[in-house]
């Protein structure tokens, strides 16, 4: 496990921002910035702990705005500077524009003294002057920097990376890829699913709105919320009593695709954090959860507990080297880019490099082989990413077919999931649909007799 020193700022800093430079340092440093915040707010109460994550997700999300605005400010640009000094700079700049409850002399103040602490006198009186200038030209600041190369431009508009944009731009257009750049710097809300008989249901919805929670149903004609204004998931009425569990409705919509019949036995080959399988034990006989890791293994085991769901099993076992053969139906739900999930993990835009589309396309492939293996003839084989990249779907999918005459691509009956869910026999769900997590699954069907 990563583990970080604590800044030791001086007693005028508050605990919020201190936990803030902690999470910016963790993260530059190789942790996800959702396990980064959940180190560093532990001892924080849940107004501080939303504070927070409203400060070190916006951060991430206008990393590439607020970098233009503060290199148009530093003598020589950002890349001389101290990371502690640079993550300082961003967190600052991010509440002097967008946090109108936080005042320019706290933004300012604070941000100074810590940076005497991480760095030094002389890096503060940068700051100092840096964020004051800021200040003081807000007025100017602009949100649409222009610039004669449209895809730099909704690169640095949306705050990208440009290899992405144009990436986007050349298979979508410009018009939907900026709305989806858009749809990715929104705060994403947490997905309720329900547990539990109609009534209990209901009792639990009246909680979460008396808890002083914002609810919406989910779309797509899901059971289940859209939850804001939470700090923290055990916090939520019914955690403990087994009322739900978390999962988007993007991937919620992975378990009705894949239509598995109601005795089928079902080995999902990468389980955590369990979404998909605790979804497929609603109808399946009996679900097989395997994960490589341990630890992430044991919280799906926790998680089944406080749920109390006795049908699914839990394995520790490589994907690549599946525990079992021969089963109804087998869930691949594949490590990948995670390019559909950028709104809610704001960090992966910027630590996703393209020679990582390879790398995980190479991973895809091996584990695809080593699952089709177990599927009886006449099963299925189910393959899912939260990618949006052709390589990691329908490219993928193609070239497993073309090697495996014996699987084909059969879309699940008709109303299973919404037709606009659908592309070419693909579950196809793109963040601009619904406001969603983008989603992709492949339903694929092994011949009983091999010709």
């Amino acid at each position: 496990m990563i583990t970080h020193a604590r800044p030791r700022p001086r007693q005028s800093v508050t605990p919020s921002r201190v936990a803030a430079a902690t999470i910016m340092r963790g993260v530059r440093q190789g942790q996800l910035l959702d396990q980064a915040f959940d180190g560093a707010v532990r001892n924080l109460d849940a107004r501080d702990r939303r504070w927070v994550q409203e400060l070190c997700w916006g951060t991430m999300r206008s990393r590439g705005l607020l970098d233009s605005w503060l290199a148009d400010r530093v003598k020589g640009g950002l890349d001389r500077l101290d990371p502690d000094l640079v993550d300082q700079l961003r967190l600052g700049a991010y509440q002097l524009r967008f946090m109108d409850s936080v005042p320019p002399y706290a933004a300012i103040g604070q941000t100074v003294e810590l940076v005497k602490d991480l760095v030094g006198v002389g890096a503060a009186g940068l700051a100092n002057a840096v964020l004051r200038r800021l200040d003081r030209e807000r007025a100017t600041l602009d949100d649409r920097p222009t610039d004669p190369d449209p895809v730099t431009q909704l690169a640095a508009q949306y705050s990208h990376p440009r290899w992405l944009v144009a990436r986007w731009v050349a298979r979508w257009g410009d018009a939907a890829t900026e709305a989806l750049l858009a749809a990715n710097n929104t705060e994403a809300p947490l997905g309720i699913r329900p547990v539990g008989p109609e009534g209990s249901r209901e009792e639990f919805q009246r909680a979460l709105v008396e808890a002083g929670l914002q609810v919406r149903e989910a779309p797509f004609g899901l059971d289940g919320w859209e939850v804001r204004g939470a700090s923290a998931i055990p916090d939520l009425p019914g955690f403990a009593e087994g009322a739900f569990f978390v999962q988007d409705p993007a991937a919620a919509l992975v378990a009705p695709y894949a239509a598995v019949p109601a005795d089928a036995t079902v080995l999902d080959l990468c389980a955590a954090p369990g979404g998909k399988a605790i979804a497929l034990a609603r109808t399946a006989r009996c679900v097989i959860a395997a994960d490589r890791a341990p630890a992430r293994l044991a919280r799906v085991r926790e998680n089944l507990l406080r749920l109390r769901v006795g049908n699914i099993h839990c394995v520790v076992a490589d994907a690549m080297e599946p525990p079992v053969a021969a089963v109804d139906a087998v869930l691949v739900d594949a490590p990948c880019s995670g390019t559909g999930t950028f709104r809610r993990h704001p960090d992966a835009r910027w630590r996703l490099k393209p020679s990582d589309l390879a790398v995980t396309c190479d991973a895809q492939r091996e584990i695809l082989e080593a699952a089709s293996r177990c599927v009886r003839p006449g099963g299925l084989l189910i393959y899912s990413t939260c990618s949006l990249e052709w390589e990691e779907n329908e490219g993928m999918v193609a070239s497993f077919l073309n090697a495996h005459p014996a699987f084909e691509l059969e879309p699940p009956p008709a109303g299973t999931v919404p037709a606009d869910t659908m592309r070419d026999g693909y579950l196809t769900v793109l963040p601009t649909l619904a406001g969603t997590d983008g989603a992709f699954a492949a339903r694929l069907r092994r011949q009983a007799t091999v010709p």
